[in-house]
């Protein structure tokens, strides 16, 4: 919140929303990296049974465990920013 009454200025929101798809973004593609990593080679070579089961699995379980983890993280290190004030500008000691 700003200091003009609790209300956020546009800027505020755009800023934020850009955050937003940007976390969401990074996420996907962080998620799909690992699904390629983990699930790719049972995806890809005749491996036994077993394997690609195990395999495929845990590329399963760890995307939405990464996708929230990004998100979480991208959203977390944004609101912790000491955002200049003015757009366009740094702070004096940068």
């Amino acid at each position: 919140m700003t200091g003009n009454g609790g209300r956020r200025t546009q800027a505020d929101r755009d800023a934020i929303t850009v955050e937003i798809g940007y976390a969401l973004c990074s996420a996907a593609f962080a998620a799909a990296v690992v699904f390629g990593a983990v699930a790719g080679p049972a995806l890809l070579f005749d491996l036994p049974r077993g394997l690609e089961t195990v395999l495929v699995r845990t590329g399963l379980v760890l995307v939405p465990v990464l996708f929230l983890a990004r998100v979480v993280a991208v959203l977390v290190r944004f609101q912790r920013s000491d955002q200049p004030s003015q757009p366009g500008r740094t702070r004096p000691d940068s």
